[in-house]
């Protein structure tokens, strides 16, 4: 599946502002298919506060002028392979087993597209009926005390994962935290202990002590990479360093 093929679907959102704000987030992470049920009970999408809308889309405005509007969800999704309603409420008749954000976009990595991601009116979510006409249902965790999120961040939430899932290779650009692996971990600690043995550090018993000491901290450190190659060179060029040192005094 490629973004491209990624429908989000409003269903009557009552507030320009949040529209606008969804757009933002959704040209964030490159979806431009937006699709739009019902703005308001008899009413079109020209009637809203167009300042608004595009004052909060902030450089998404093109999202906004390519989206298409529907008088039913039924019409809005007649193309599409593949629907998932999002919703908090939860229950027998609203779709007993649903998925997280990350289940979500983990799924529609196989998925061969299109598909679309369905979000109810800022206060009364989707209805049953909407629910219905979805293949799956899906929600994001929240604190019970306070469950329900503003439309824009649920999108947000949502448009992250799935840009993460179907663009593992951004994930991993220049700077991305990768810690080291174990094996990695025991070639640095070995590194540090021959180097201090050099020295003379281990004289005494406890080098097999010290190694367990260092993979066990390297291990909670979560180093990356490139810091583990900069520590190990820091106790190399010292232990080089005292060497020399040491020739030169003999002399």
């Amino acid at each position: 599946m490629h973004l491209s093929d990624l429908v989000i679907i409003l269903c009557r959102p009552s507030e320009p502002g949040n529209v606008g704000a969804v757009c933002r987030a959704m040209k964030n992470m490159g979806l431009s298919r937006l699709r739009i049920v019902a703005p308001r009970p008899g009413e079109a999408m020209g009637t809203w506060d167009d300042k608004v809308l595009r004052a909060r889309s902030v450089h998404a405005e093109q999202v906004w002028d390519d989206a298409k509007t529907f008088d039913t969800l039924a019409a809005a999704i007649a193309d599409l392979s593949l629907v998932i309603g999002t919703t908090r409420r939860r229950g027998y008749h609203r779709k007993a087993i649903t998925m997280t954000p990350e289940e979500t976009a983990a799924f529609l990595q196989t998925h061969p597209g299109p598909a679309a991601l369905v979000f109810g009116n800022e206060r009364t979510g989707l209805e049953a009926t909407e629910l219905d006409l979805c293949n799956l249902a899906s929600h994001i965790p929240s604190d019970g005390a306070f469950p329900s999120l503003n439309l824009s961040h649920a999108v947000q939430i949502y448009a992250y994962q799935i840009f993460r899932a179907l663009n593992p290779e951004l994930i991993l650009a220049h700077g991305t935290w990768i810690p080291l692996d174990r094996t990695d971990v025991d070639v640095l600690v070995k590194s540090i202990s021959d180097n201090l043995a050099g020295l003379g550090f281990y004289r005494k018993k406890g080098r097999v002590e010290q190694e367990r000491f260092l993979r066990d901290i390297f291990g909670r450190a979560g180093l990356t990479i490139d810091e583990g190659r900069y520590l190990g060179k820091i106790f190399s060029k010292a232990a080089n360093m005292a060497i020399k040192q040491g020739a030169n005094v003999k002399h």
